[in-house]
């Protein structure tokens, strides 16, 4: 065989660099980029490179109005938003939403009079601020607290609301205290300091209320005029008309970019979520018209670990047969599968969600569609109405709030049902989509308890949910909550459709590409203050009706666990109530058990409502057990609700201030004062359930 000369080598190395060259084109080199894609799959998360300067961000894309949040859930996000919206269209602001958590606040006191500095601000949990304002709050309460030019923001002028809950004792509290903190530090707040209550079932309403009077203030400050509101798009939408749903880079649900491609990755967190298998799923009602089911997530594929007390997230989708009214009302049922991607019209606008994506996935896994429509919605759609009649009549909807009740009642309308009524089979084809990725909050994760104890299965998460169904007037369906049907369809799945119904099963349980084999559900977890004693022999009384009882399951599974251990347990005292001992008696037969591993250190007292001719709760069950009660707490017992909000919790703090009176003999206002202390030195911890949404109109009450 012949050798090989110099040239034939240099010829074949350059035919084998060609081959190389040819076949990773796109690949590893000269790759084309999608001008039209969304950034936000592969940027969650990263902030690496921008300016923490919110002042010089203003600068740079020529902002005179920024809009912070602090949100935990989404919904300060999405009045921020709203704001920023309005203070555009209606007064010519150049407006930018902003995390607080993107930013540096030293230059506070540097913020040019002509600019204004806008704070939508949740309070969460016992008066805490929300994890993307910790720092914020923390910098600017400090005790000695410096900006640039030293500690006063005379220059400041500030607009502020919050989103609070008046059942918690310290009802809105961050945006009361931030208030303050910059009132006193010089600023200057224009309007008043509003407040919503979620609660109430006010929140929007309180928010309407308050927005009109502070821009009105706000015009005066800055010398606005107000023209007439013309809708302008913040996102543009592009067709992608050489892409299908089946294209390997359209996204149809996945979260982001790992998702995508079948290779999700930790850590997982609110951001990227954790698609758990179900490992056990249960009815736990033994009653023909009300379910509530106990499930068992497995997360040890994760990085994912929580502490007894602590919450898991459950990322729902909406149901199919609620995609296909809100897809057929626009006129989109046709074009479902289409592949569109949203592009900001502006630079500090972020698209929600990773694109190129489809109308069904975007209904389907993004936008809160099930929500009860608010007025400024109705307001923002009438310019697109099919006709001068009905745009006549969403004018007045959107204007006159007592009309907009008049109309609406308890019916509990989501848009799609709600143009569906007021169009009277029109299609509202004119409006831009954009309006709904705009006005629309963002499909949330919902908050479970976790009713397991990370001692006992430190990487199998339980759930406790009652799957909510309500009749509702003027439906042709009764209202079923997003996340909890959606967690018993996967129940229906795992166990062969035990309880299921249509609706159920018009979820995609089996996820974007149907890549969910067996049962899953994304998840993650968010940690909780609600904790056990770090002494287990401290005694402890426990409140939870119904649900309430989720995190007490898990405190007793905990404490059963170390008794068997031999650790020594302090007195266990749970009150448990429902409505019928042979319908809803949650973990019946489990208390029995965790009885016989704890002793006399555990005792369960139960109130069976409707058992009787005087309907008992768990308050009555408390009064009679007043001196042992007493007795706990003066040994330093923790005490603990968990439950409803709306009157449970308020009647069984008024019953605790009673037992401390009456046993100490001391007055009712004295009793209040101790009861106080205790929720000071966390002897006393809450957590509250928000009231169910067919509970709320969302439109100015219960």
């Amino acid at each position: 065989m012949a050798e090989l000369d110099t040239l034939d080598l240099i010829v074949l190395g350059a035919i084998l660099l060609g081959t190389i060259a040819y076949f990773t084109k796109g690949s590893l080199w000269g790759v084309v980029k999608d001008p039209y894609a969304s950034t936000f799959a592969a940027n969650a998360g990263q902030k690496s490179g921008r300016t923490r300067n919110f002042i010089e961000k203003m600068d740079e894309t020529d902002k005179n109005c920024i809009v912070f949040y602090g949100s935990q859930t989404g919904t300060a996000e999405d009045y921020a938003s709203r704001l920023a919206k309005e203070g555009k269209s209606r007064f010519g602001l150049n407006t930018m939403v902003a995390d607080l958590e993107d930013y540096d606040y030293e230059n506070l006191d540097e913020v040019p009079s002509d600019k204004i500095v806008m704070f939508v601000l949740a309070t969460y949990g016992e008066g805490e601020p929300t994890d993307n304002a910790v720092e914020f709050y923390e910098h600017i309460r400090s005790d000695d607290v410096t900006f640039s030019n030293g500690s006063s923001l005379e220059n400041l002028k500030y607009v502020t609301f919050g989103l609070g809950n008046n059942t918690y004792e310290h009802y809105n509290a961050i945006v009361r205290r931030v208030d303050e903190t910059l009132t006193k530090l010089g600023a200057t707040r224009i309007g008043t300091a509003g407040e919503g209550d979620d609660g109430a079932g006010t929140m929007e309403e309180d928010f309407l209320a308050w927005k009109d009077p502070m821009w009105a203030a706000l015009a005066e400050s800055m010398g606005l005029e107000e023209r007439e509101a013309v809708y302008e798009p913040t996102f543009a939408i592009v067709d992608r008309d050489t892409l299908t749903a089946e294209s390997e880079e359209v996204y149809l649900g996945e979260p982001n970019k790992n998702y995508l491609q079948g290779t999700p990755k930790g850590p997982y967190n609110a951001q990227n979520p954790y698609t758990a298998q179900v490992a056990e799923s249960r009815e736990l009602f033994k009653s023909k018209d009300r379910s509530c089911i106990h499930m068992e997530i497995d997360v040890s594929g994760s990085n994912l670990s929580y502490q007894t007390g602590d919450h898991i997230a459950v990322w729902p989708s909406n149901a199919g047969f609620q995609v296909d009214l809100f897809l057929k009302v626009l006129g989109l049922e046709g074009k479902r599968n289409h592949v569109i991607s949203i592009k900001a019209l502006e630079p500090t606008a972020k698209v929600p969600f990773p694109t190129p994506t489809t109308y069904d996935a975007i209904a389907r896994y993004h936008m809160e569609i099930g929500a009860p429509v608010s007025r400024q919605m109705i307001s923002t759609l009438a310019p697109f109405a099919p006709n001068d009649d009905i745009k006549a009549e969403l004018t007045r909807l959107g204007n006159d709030k007592d009309y907009f009740h008049e109309k609406t009642g308890n019916s509990f309308f989501n848009i799609a049902q709600f143009l569906e009524v007021l169009g009277k089979g029109a299609t509202w084809d004119k409006i831009p989509f954009s309006a709904f990725i705009e006005g629309l909050n963002k499909l949330q994760p919902r908050y479970y308890s976790i009713s397991s104890s990370s001692l006992v299965q430190p990487k199998k998460v339980a759930i406790t949910a009652v799957v909510e169904t309500q009749v509702l007037p003027a439906q042709k369906t009764p209202f079923r909550g997003v996340a909890t049907h959606f967690i018993a369809a996967l129940a229906d799945k795992q166990n062969k459709n035990a309880k299921s119904d249509a609706y159920d099963l018009t979820y995609q349980i089996a996820g974007p590409r149907s890549r969910h084999t067996g049962t899953h559900l994304p998840v993650h977890i968010r940690h909780s203050n609600f904790k056990l004693p770090s002494d287990p022999s401290r005694p402890i009384i426990m409140i939870g009706p119904g649900t309430g009882v989720a995190p007490f399951r898990a405190f007793v599974q905990e404490r059963a666990k170390q008794a068997q251990d031999g650790v020594e347990v302090g007195k266990t005292l749970l009150f448990f109530g429902s409505r019928n001992s042979k319908e809803d008696y949650l973990y019946e037969s489990e208390w029995a058990e965790y009885k016989k591993a704890l002793g006399d250190k555990f005792e369960l007292v139960t109130a069976f409502s409707r058992e009787t001719s005087k309907k008992v709760y768990v308050q009555h069950r408390l009064k009679e057990k007043s001196k042992e009660v007493n007795e706990l707490l003066q040994k330093k017992a923790l005490f603990y609700v968990c439950g409803d909000a709306a009157r449970m919790a308020r009647e069984v703090n008024a019953t605790l201030a009673q037992i401390i009176a009456e046993n100490r003999d001391i007055t009712a206002a004295k009793a209040d004062e101790v009861v106080k202390s205790m929720r000071a030195a966390n002897q006393y911890q809450t957590l509250y359930f928000p009231q169910p949404q067919s509970k709320r109109t969302g439109l100015g009450g219960p």
